[in-house]
């Protein structure tokens, strides 16, 4: 079991190869090519920028019982697929009982932003402690369950 994190953007990076590490488990950060950074204990695997361009490569890479961190819910659909354990930086575990109204609700969201309707659709919530909290529990979750 690897954890790859679809991190560009992701606000739980750290915690991340924290738990990664304490658990001596390997992690991949997949960015594109517009990021330049470094972590100590993590991979870094750079990707061209293009649409969907990280997304893919980390699905391709993906092993059967790895965890995935991706709050994209086709890459979280793409991961289950295969086999693979996603879950989003607020510590939602995506399943098949979920993931299907996920996507449906970004559909519906997607075809109002482009109407031309003035519907004001509000953002994410600001992100709190509570949700690294949340991110932390499952990861280590299922880390644990790993070694059962």
């Amino acid at each position: 079991m690897r954890i790859l994190v679809d991190a560009d953007a992701c606000p739980v990076v750290d915690i991340a190869i924290s738990l990664a590490k304490e658990y001596n488990k390997e992690i991949i950060l997949y960015y594109d090519d517009a990021h330049q950074t470094t972590k100590d204990y993590a991979t870094i695997k750079m990707v061209s920028q293009g649409p969907d361009a990280v997304d893919y490569a980390l699905i391709n890479d993906l092993k059967l019982g790895d965890i995935v961190i991706s709050q994209d819910y086709g890459v979280a659909q793409m991961a289950l697929a295969r086999g693979a354990y996603p879950i989003n930086q607020n510590g939602m575990i995506y399943n098949d009982n979920n993931i299907s109204y996920l996507l449906e609700v970004r559909s519906i969201m997607a075809h109002e932003r482009r109407s031309n309707k003035k519907t004001h659709l509000k953002g994410p919530k600001k992100r709190t402690k509570e949700n690294d909290i949340a991110f932390y529990n499952t990861l280590k979750k299922l880390l644990e369950e790993a070694y059962d």
